[in-house]
């Protein structure tokens, strides 16, 4: 038999909402109509996951048969001899997420049903509800609940709090600034708040965004344990992640972790020492649905349970992807959902919908979703420095974002 082989790859950048920069990645093939979609989206750095795929990752594929997906996705990533980063994940992702929606419009399946076959017929999902204030966050909160949602994140004036009274050194640099001990406080209320309110029906959620020291992320878990989370998001930066055991030894909350990263070595060991919950990679940043599928797998046999990570700068391909994820994946935890607005699924047809708390998949084989590549057109993406990642202290110190 004469194998399909990858023909031509297309980048794709838009910006349709939100100052996202999307990178959609389209395969086309030597079978004439056949193509897959795949998310390369890092929308920090998204001119670098370009001219990765550009100049490096596509040359390489050209050519290649596209059923050999481990193959191809192993060579991609030591073939540039370092590897593990965010921009060379994304882009190996791009092409991979691609080839798994190629594979399932090949066989005529649903991509799920490639992995295994469903555990449940859609995912439970979570929300974010943040304020400026305590009535605010609990009207937001109860919003949610009304449209269906039992899953909500719960945070107060944004990652690390709005920062109140400003006490910056004279000619202190630009930057966005916050104080730990303060925002320690809001979001401490802001959760008491919302579940003396609520009641426990509802699973509540945080995400401390990186944004304490490991001595106050510990204390942090301490004080919020009698408000029964269903995770604490994120606690710790990757390079402070033994400070873990300090916390699993102070407290039961369940902890959340991995969206920033990239490297196996970052997720196996708390896995395999039970020092978390759930991981929550962000499934283009650790190399697409082949990584991904195997961290779940290895995930399961310790009990811990996945959360991929869902935000704005997931595209919707990105979506669909985690979606097929979660379905199949037995130690399925919970999905992170952006809620998109509505003309996002006019952009992406087969964008997964979201009913009384549940994402639901479609039927279609692959991934299910597609792209407009003309209305696409219409948001080019616009260069900008950022200003949310340049967190700093109340001294004008850097600090985690």
């Amino acid at each position: 038999m004469i194998p399909i082989t990858i023909q031509d790859v297309k980048v794709i950048t838009t910006m349709p909402y939100a100052n996202q920069r999307l990178v959609i990645v389209k395969v086309m093939t030597s079978e004439p109509g056949l193509y897959g979609l795949g998310c390369a989206t890092f929308t920090q750095r998204f001119h670098a996951v370009v001219a990765a795929l550009e100049h490096h990752v596509i040359p390489y594929v050209i050519g290649q048969d596209v059923q050999r997906i481990e193959d191809i996705w192993n060579m991609s990533m030591v073939n540039s001899y370092w590897r593990n980063g965010p921009v060379l994940n994304n882009a190996i992702s791009g092409i991979d997420q691609a080839l798994w929606d190629i594979k399932g419009k090949l066989a005529n399946m649903p991509v799920y049903q490639l992995l295994g076959g469903k555990c449940r017929e859609a995912a439970a999902v979570y929300t974010h509800a943040d304020g400026a204030d305590l009535h605010e966050i609990l009207d937001n909160v109860q919003k949610f609940q009304a449209e269906g949602y039992r899953y909500i994140r719960v945070q107060s004036g944004g990652y690390g709090g709005k920062y109140l009274g400003d006490v910056r050194p004279e000619g202190a640099v630009k930057g966005t600034y916050y104080d730990p001990k303060a925002y320690m406080r809001s979001a401490l209320k802001a959760l008491e708040h919302v579940r003396s309110s609520v009641g426990e029906e509802v699973e509540l959620l945080h995400d401390i965004h990186e944004r304490l020291t490991p001595i106050d992320a510990v204390g942090f878990a301490k004080m919020v344990e009698p408000l029964k989370l269903f995770f604490l998001e994120d606690a710790l930066a990757p390079e402070d992640i033994e400070w873990f055991t300090q916390i699993r030894a102070h407290s039961t909350v369940p902890l959340a972790m991995g969206e920033l990263f990239n490297n196996p070595l970052e997720w196996r060991s708390l896995v395999e020492r039970r020092l978390i919950d759930f991981i929550r990679m962000h499934v283009s940043q650790m190399g697409g649905i082949t990584p991904a599928r195997n961290a779940a797998i290895f995930a399961q046999i310790y009990g811990v349970r996945t959360a991929w990570h869902g935000p704005a700068d997931t595209s919707p391909v990105g979506h669909a992807a985690n979606l097929h994820l979660d379905v199949w994946a037995p130690n399925f935890g919970i999905q992170e959902w952006c809620r998109f607005p509505e003309f996002m699924y006019e952009l992406f047809p087969g964008l997964p919908e979201c009913r009384n708390g549940y994402l639901y998949p479609n039927d279609k084989p692959g991934l299910g979703i597609d792209i407009d590549e003309k209305l696409a057109a219409k948001y080019p993406c616009q260069d900008e420095v950022l200003t949310w990642t340049q967190t700093r202290l109340p001294d004008g110190s850097p600090a985690r974002p």
